[in-house]
């Protein structure tokens, strides 16, 4: 079983926490968790079976392919578990692991938040693009 390897030689625990070094597994599981798909499955997965058909449909602009090489890797690092049954066809269906729901809670956090300061992102985007507009920028 290999380890994680540490992210850093610093004491620095905040230092630690944000490495930016491709190897960071930190950073590593930051960057699947935080893609686009990733995040719209864990959403859809909340506290229910989908088919992967159902999560296809779901997803608006998801190539076949793309949805496939995300519920793997989400499947790799343990937040999605694939159960597949012996019939013709074959019937595959995904849902949250427990470290999932765990992690689905903490994005749901972060949803809350982004929907409660929506208009002063809106805001802060208007007033950015007119002065980018003037200074042409």
């Amino acid at each position: 079983m290999k380890l994680p390897s540490p992210c850093s030689d610093t004491e620095d625990y905040t230092a630690r926490q944000w490495d930016t070094r491709a190897e960071c597994e930190v950073r590593q599981v930051l960057d699947r968790i935080a893609d686009k798909w990733s995040l719209l499955v864990l959403a859809l997965l909340d506290r229910r079976t989908l088919r992967f058909t159902e999560l296809r449909r779901s997803i608006d602009g998801v190539s076949p392919r793309m949805l496939t090489l995300t519920v793997r890797q989400l499947e790799r690092d343990g937040l999605v578990e694939r159960t597949v049954y012996p019939v013709v066809p074959p019937r595959v269906e995904y849902r949250l692991t427990p470290l999932g729901v765990s992690l689905h809670d903490m994005v749901q956090s972060l949803v809350t938040w982004t929907e409660e300061h929506q208009d002063e992102i809106a805001d802060a985007r208007d007033e950015y693009d007119r002065r980018a507009a003037k200074s042409g920028y």
